[in-house]
């Protein structure tokens, strides 16, 4: 049953997280500036989530503060990180591509979960996080042996790859939580804490004169992304995490691209090409291997 439960809350999770994709493509297309575009977005989650949860942060303070730093990570990794990654990738790639990417997170979780010895790592996932990289190259040369040759990669397809990275990092980190949070009241200490390293990102942003125009559209966006790919999103990921374990969890990041494709066809007409295809193959045999729990 619990398992039940963890596998509908990511299904949700990555379907949110789908429309991020999206409406991250959608601020670009209307000039809203990404980063301006991230905190605003987290500073609403922040004031929403304020009501439900400041009794319980004062109820758990003791638990906050003798897990600071693994929460200044955890915030860094998620809130931080990966959000600006993401919607400064899509000021340069497809919907497809970036969303793509997410789909090797799960081997990048289990290459950190190694390096870090958080969880055991066998045969199978290694072999699986070599195909899933061979998978994220056929993506970004396009299977183009010139683009290889020359290093001319997109760009937005480098800033991706940090966001991976990063939310590798913070769903490998979570598995390290040993204490217990109300779902909610942890979600609002990360949006807390991530906001002190997304004001910088937002003031340099703005001392370049990119400015943000309150409208009808940004309002929309805002409610849109701080209910859904944030509150909701964060909510479901963080608890199934802590019912079936981040290796577990990571596969179930492939729906994001399949999600994401459907959509960014739809609505942005762009085209799955067949480097695409060869990318996707190649990451999800990887995901199979990766989760297999047979060690040697």
């Amino acid at each position: 049953m619990q398992n039940t439960k963890a596998y509908l809350m990511l299904v949700c999770a990555t379907l949110f997280w789908a429309g991020n994709f999206m409406v991250g493509k959608f601020a670009f297309f209307s000039n809203i500036p990404p980063m301006s575009l991230v905190f605003f977005r987290w500073l609403l989650v922040w004031l929403i989530l304020l009501p439900f949860t400041f009794r319980e942060i004062i109820k758990h303070k003791k638990i906050i503060l003798d897990n600071l730093p693994l929460l200044f990570f955890l915030s860094l990794t998620s809130v931080g990180l990966f959000n600006s990654f993401t919607y400064l990738s899509l000021v340069h790639t497809q919907v497809i591509n970036a969303s793509l990417f997410n789909t090797a997170i799960p081997a990048i979780i289990i290459l950190l979960c190694f390096i870090f010895k958080i969880e055991r790592t066998n045969k199978f996932q290694i072999i699986g996080l070599i195909i899933s990289v061979l998978g994220i190259l056929s993506i970004i040369t396009k299977l183009n042996l010139e683009l290889i040759l020359s290093l001319d990669f997109n760009k937005g397809d480098l800033i991706m790859i940090g966001g991976v990275i990063s939310w590798g990092l913070y769903s490998s980190f979570l598995k390290k939580k040993k204490f217990v949070l109300p779902l909610l009241t942890l979600v609002h200490v990360l949006c807390s804490f991530g906001l002190i390293f997304i004001f910088p990102q937002f003031i340099f942003e703005f001392s370049q004169g990119e400015l943000i125009n309150f409208d009808i559209n940004i309002i929309g966006i805002l409610i849109f992304l701080a209910l859904f790919p944030s509150i909701g999103s964060y909510y479901c990921w963080a608890g199934a995490v802590s019912i079936i374990g981040a290796n577990r969890a990571g596969i179930f990041l492939s729906l994001i691209p399949l999600f994401s494709t459907i959509m960014a066809i739809f609505f942005y007409d762009e085209k799955f090409q067949f480097f695409h295809l060869t990318g996707a193959i190649l990451i999800i045999i990887g995901l199979f291997l990766s989760n297999k729990e047979k060690y040697d």
